[in-house]
């Protein structure tokens, strides 16, 4: 079984889900995946690695984390660790202040959305927010994936824009994330951790998360005003070192291969297929 996730398109649709209350001690990492017969599943792990031969399957994300009926499958392909993958993801640019010194750009006051592209944390909500404060926002967090914000850089010309970002990342395919998801509480603080993307092994970005706004602060200040449905995935920003400001530039090619790996959530594989 090859641990390679396949790139997915996430519509950015306002789709609304209502999860069940979760008990967040009760799960570490969850995985959800098809089998040869192309039923899907999720199951619970300990560990991010992906594990061979039969695991419990259970129909939802639900009955995992809280212990319905399981049946012994094999994984045959993995897919987004997510609740409800057609849900809205919002990307969080200019959030690692190494970044916004490499781009020329100021450090900005107030979080900003849909800009660059790469390795990133990504929070995955866990009961809508609205208006929510600071101190209340880890209450929604259910957990963290990683993200890869594939960014399609020629549309990020203004002419071809019109000084918007959203369709330069919104193409098929774009935004894979996995390959599990980790429960918040498990995952605990971001001191401490790294994020590293490779481009063909060669490591192109090493970072601590050492985030401008944290999660809670991006979940508070993405609910104001607007209703931010449970399920949503939040892609928190990039560090230092993405292709666009290179030396020379990295433009990815077809059939590169793409890793992002960050501590105690384990790798995300990708590899690049152009139509």
């Amino acid at each position: 079984m090859s641990n390679t996730v396949h790139l997915f398109l996430y519509s950015i649709i306002s789709h609304i889900i209502q999860l069940k209350k979760l008990d967040m001690a009760d799960w570490k990492y969850v995985i959800h995946f098809q089998t040869a017969d192309g039923r899907a599943y999720w199951s619970r792990i300990d560990t991010p690695e992906i594990p061979g031969g039969t695991v419990p399957g259970y129909a939802s994300f639900n009955d995992a984390v809280q212990g319905g009926e399981a049946e012994e499958v094999v994984i045959e392909k993995l897919l987004p660790p997510v609740p409800n993958p057609e849900n809205e993801i919002i990307c969080i640019g200019t959030n690692y202040r190494k970044h916004a010194e490499e781009a020329g750009m100021e450090v900005p006051e107030h979080p900003q959305g849909f800009v660059d592209y790469e390795g990133e944390l990504t929070i995955v909500t866990s009961k809508d927010a609205k208006d929510i404060s600071v101190t209340e926002a880890d209450d929604f967090i259910l957990g963290y994936t990683i993200g890869n914000d594939l960014t399609a850089r020629a549309f990020q010309d203004p002419k071809k824009a019109g000084g918007q970002f959203t369709r330069a990342k919104a193409f098929d395919n774009f935004a894979p994330v996995g390959p599990v998801l980790i429960n918040a509480k498990a995952f605990g603080s971001l001191e401490g951790k790294q994020l590293i993307t490779r481009v063909n092994g060669k490591v192109m970005q090493n970072s601590g998360l050492d985030l401008i706004h944290g999660p809670a602060k991006l979940v508070s200040f993405l609910s104001q005003g607007t209703t931010l449905p449970a399920g949503s995935l939040i892609m928190t920003g990039t560090p230092p070192g993405i292709g666009f400001f290179s030396t020379p530039q990295l433009k990815l090619q077809h059939d590169d291969v793409v890793e992002v790996e960050i501590t105690s959530l384990g790798k995300l594989s990708n590899t690049i297929q152009f139509e």
